[in-house]
């Protein structure tokens, strides 16, 4: 591939190369950019708050820090499962207006840390107007198989933000 089509598929995804966290929700293999990454560590007591919508789990006081909770099953539509001992909770780094905000973002599994280079990451398929992958950074390439790399920021939509940013507020 050239460096001006790499260059075209950077500008058109966003998504750059370099070191991704990957974990699998049901069957599917998705990729974070490691430097959203704060923290892993298994489920914990979540507390649930009221009135938040169903993918907002509730909080969890994290060494003295209130961090609001997402199950990203509920978030994409999925069913939910059982937990298990491999489900995890990836605190990740939000950006909102300008401002930082840490969230748990509950999965079925980690995998590993890849390092993914540019010129193996594709730019994600167009499925209409309808239905909105603007939280898609790209699709990697890794062997035979594609990790879908998300854009956390817009995963967790500014609606999510405000709502995250108030129950951690409230909480703390």
């Amino acid at each position: 591939m050239s460096t001006q089509t790499v260059n075209s598929v950077v500008k058109l995804t966003g998504a750059k190369g370099g070191k991704y966290l990957t974990f699998a929700i049901g069957r599917e293999e998705y990729g974070l950019e490691i430097l959203k990454v704060r923290e892993i560590f298994g489920v914990m007591e979540i507390t649930a708050v009221p009135r938040m919508p169903q993918h907002v789990r509730g909080v969890i006081n994290l060494r003295g820090q209130v961090i609001a909770v997402v199950d990203l099953r509920a978030k994409f539509g999925m069913p939910s499962t059982a937990q298990t001992e491999q489900t995890c909770i990836i605190v990740v780094e939000i950006n909102r207006a300008g401002r930082k905000l840490n969230t748990g973002i509950i999965v079925d599994k980690v995998s590993e840390v890849l390092n993914i280079a540019t010129d193996a990451i594709e730019e994600p398929p167009t499925f209409g107007d309808s239905v909105n992958t603007d939280f898609n950074l790209g699709m990697g390439k890794i062997g035979s198989s594609v990790k879908i790399l998300l854009d956390i920021d817009k995963v967790l939509s500014s609606e999510d933000a405000i709502q995250i940013d108030a129950i951690t507020k409230a909480a703390a």
